[in-house]
């Protein structure tokens, strides 16, 4: 008589399912770490635009800005584009789509022109942040994440024209 060795369908059945479990109680922990990865992407994008466009600013020596997609809101994505003078042609460098399931939290209404409540970035001749009147401009917009909606991210452009992103459950201190 010979022996038969291996598993049987009971026994698979069960680790089966010990690893279906196993993989369910992980899925909340892997969707928190994608919505992490995603909120810090886009704040890591706005940003790498933003610094764009004020080197390019420098190297011009003429306003680049950086305004919304559509209107006057920050979800719909932003572009870059040199202002030019009324004799040239203004120039389209960058843009960035629609951000969803991220989003600008109270719409993103910082970086406003408190005269015409235009929203934008204009990075003048010698980089400096102003609006469109030409006042300095030194604010954040405030990330947010429509699945997780304790996650956020703050993006600071301090009054020497740095920017930071900070994390306001793990930075309280200095997210002010």
């Amino acid at each position: 008589m010979s022996k038969e060795s291996g598993a049987s369908l009971l026994e698979l059945m069960a680790v089966v399912f010990i690893v279906a479990i196993l993989a369910m109680s992980s899925m909340p922990l892997l969707q928190g770490q994608l919505a992490v990865r995603e909120i810090e992407t886009i704040a890591r994008r706005f940003i790498g635009h933003a610094q764009f466009a004020r080197q390019q600013a420098l190297y011009l020596g003429q306003s680049v800005q950086m305004t919304p997609q559509e209107g006057n809101n920050w979800d719909s994505g932003w572009s870059v584009i040199s202002a030019g003078n009324k004799s040239e042609i203004s120039k389209h460098w960058l843009a960035q789509g629609a951000i969803d399931p991220i989003y600008f939290k109270d719409g993103g209404k910082q970086f406003s022109d408190p005269h015409s409540s235009k929203k934008g970035i204009r990075f003048n001749g010698a980089g400096a942040a102003k609006t469109g009147s030409g006042g300095f401009v030194a604010n954040r917009l405030i990330l947010g994440h429509r699945l997780k909606p304790e996650l956020e991210r703050h993006l600071i452009l301090s009054s020497g024209g740095r920017w930071r992103i900070c994390d306001p459950r793990v930075d309280n201190k200095g997210c002010r």
